[in-house]
Order: structure tokens, then C-alpha cells, then sequence
């Protein structure tokens, strides 16, 4: 597989880190990507020290390779974070201004650190804070966006101005995609769209047949699914179709999660399998590889035919090009 500073840094086989992606990414396929090659990313924002040390050990099950833990924040618990940092290899940081403190727990329990940015600046600020690792995300992403560029500009601006490894996020979601954003300077690329229909997913089966149905410019930017969203105010990147179906609703919920809590029309939760009601009126967020979502299938045939045909594309790339 390719190697770059970053499977170097983190001792992973694929330059792909998958995205946290809320409680839709989840544990399972956090554990599948990992165990591909990839490093899988489970979010654990707002869980306690004691349900983060049962999240560890439900990935350990699944898989004994790298794997990294997501924290938001607006919602992070510094005693979460050292439970963090003592059982995985990664504690990955979104969602706000990179905190040296948070970096230093994180350090002190023997993990490495990443934190995604959106801008030249905060990206300086988070290798400042001593992050072993960068993610430039452009606003083709879905999900929650934090900055104004493209991922392409943002890249090339970050990694002329750090020395740590920098992954691209934002609308790769195929071998060429991501072979293009190696060629640009990354280290790698995160991942979320594509990996929202892999087999392992925790996203509602009526989230992954609209993603499938999905082409790229059904994605799209919106301020909306700002209900109880402690990521809020923020641009979102969501199906099209979710946006219209939520406007259409006659009731001001767009269903349940069950034991935990109503899901009100336009809230920011993304529906996992656990959640009833209109599905598709709920926040479908999807990045503009939504293009790329074709069928559902395992986390390890996504990462493969990612990686070996950015490989594949890389090596073309060199032999065509002219000696000066």
C-alpha cells in the first residue's frame, strides 16, 4: 500500500483516516477501517471516562491495529480525553481552537494528536499547539464545515506553512480524488462520505439508499438541521433531499431516538439505525463524494480500491511525465 508521512507517524498501511461521523460512523466500522489498513475514527464526544474505556474495548474486540477517538469541543471532557489518550493511538480533536492543554493531556497519556481545521491560521495554531498531525478541511465536506476554501487552496496553503503531515478532507471519495490530493502535498486524506454505506455502518438504511440515489451536486451547503446542535451556528454539507423533505414536513418532529431523546424537524443529529420516524427529513449529511457512494459494501473493499488505485494512478502519473 502507499506509504506517506502519516502511515509512517501512526503505523497504519493506508494513508486514510476515516472520519468520526457522529454516532452513524460508530465503533463497528471504526474497528473494520482500521483493520483494513486505514485508521478508523470513532466519535466519543459527550461520553464519560467510563464509557469511553467500554467504547475501547468494544473496537479491541474487533480489532488489534491503530485506531483513533474523536472529541468535539464544544462538548470535550479533559478526564474523557486522558481515558482517551491512554487506550488508542490517536485522540482526534474538531470544532474549535487548538488547545495546547488538550494536546499536552493527550501526549501525556501516550497517544498522538490530530486536530481538523479549516483555515491557514487555525492549522499554524494547531501545530503550534504541538499536534503530531493536521487535517485541512475544504467546504466540499459534509457534515459540519469549518472553513471558507476549497480543499484543494486550503491544502496547499497548510502544507507550505507546517512541517507535521497534513491529510485533505472534503469530497474524496475515489482513487483518483485521493491520489490527487497525495500529489498536492497531503499526506492522505479523511474519509467519511464513502464510508457511510460500507456494510460495517451504523447510518439508518433509509440514510444509505438516499446517499446511493445521491449524485455529487446533491450535496449542498446550508445553515439549516441547526436544532439542538451543539456544533451551531455552522454551514453544513446535506442531501439536497433532506433539506426538502424537512421543509415539507407538517409536525415539528421528524421522529425518535429511542431512549434518548426526540428528534425535532432539522435537528443536527444524523440518523443512525437506532432512529424511527422520516428518515430522509432528518440531517443526511453528505460531502460532494456523495458521488462516488454507489452500493453498499465492506470497509475493506472501499479502502483497497481507494488505495491501490491512487497507487495505480500515482505511478502512471510519474512514468507519463516528460524528463525536463
Amino acid at each position: 500500500m502507499l506509504r506517506t508521512t502519516f502511515t509512517e507517524l501512526v503505523g497504519v498501511e493506508a494513508p486514510i483516516q476515516m472520519s468520526g461521523m457522529g454516532s452513524v460512523g460508530g465503533p463497528e466500522l471504526a474497528a473494520a477501517v482500521s483493520q483494513a489498513g486505514g485508521l478508523g475514527t470513532n466519535t466519543v464526544a459527550g461520553l464519560t471516562p467510563n464509557e469511553v474505556e467500554a467504547r475501547v474495548d468494544l473496537i479491541r474486540t474487533q480489532t488489534k491495529k491503530p485506531f483513533a477517538l474523536n472529541f468535539l469541543i464544544p462538548v470535550v471532557d479533559t478526564e474523557a480525553v486522558k481515558a482517551a489518550a491512554r487506550a488508542c493511538r490517536v485522540v482526534d480533536f474538531f470544532w474549535g481552537r487548538p488547545d495546547a492543554e488538550l494536546v499536552r493531556i493527550a501526549h501525556a497519556g501516550g497517544a498522538l494528536v490530530s486536530w481538523q481545521t479549516g483555515s491557514l491560521e487555525e492549522a499554524v495554531a494547531a501545530e503550534a499547539a504541538g499536534c503530531d498531525f493536521l487535517i485541512a478541511q475544504g467546504i466540499e465536506a459534509g457534515g459540519h464545515i469549518r472553513g471558507q476554501l476549497g480543499v484543494l487552496q486550503l491544502l496547499t496553503e497548510v502544507v507550505e506553512a507546517v512541517k507535521v503531515p497534513v491529510l485533505a478532507a472534503g469530497g474524496i471519495g475515489n482513487a483518483r480524488a485521493l491520489a490527487g490530493v497525495i500529489a498536492a502535498g497531503a499526506a492522505g486524506a479523511r474519509i467519511g462520505t464513502r464510508f457511510l454505506a460500507a456494510e460495517e455502518t451504523n447510518a439508518h438504511p433509509d440514510y444509505v439508499k438516499a446517499l446511493i440515489a445521491a449524485r455529487a451536486e446533491d450535496s449542498v451547503r446550508t445553515n439549516r438541521f441547526h436544532v439542538d446542535c451543539p456544533l451551531c451556528p455552522s454551514t453544513h454539507g446535506v442531501l439536497r433531499s433532506a433539506i426538502e423533505r424537512a421543509e415539507a414536513l407538517q409536525t415539528e418532529t421528524a421522529g425518535d431516538w429511542p431512549g434518548v431523546r426526540p428528534i425535532p424537524r432539522f435537528a443536527g443529529a444524523p440518523p443512525n439505525r437506532s432512529f424511527v420516524g422520516t428518515i430522509a427529513a432528518m440531517a443526511c449529511y453528505a460531502g460532494q463524494s456523495v458521488g462516488d457512494v454507489k452500493k453498499v459494501e465492506p470497509a475493506a473493499k472501499i479502502v483497497h480500491e481507494l488505495v491501490e488505485g491512487a497507487e495505480a494512478i500515482l505511478l502512471g502519473t510519474k512514468s507519463q511525465m516528460s524528463p525536463a
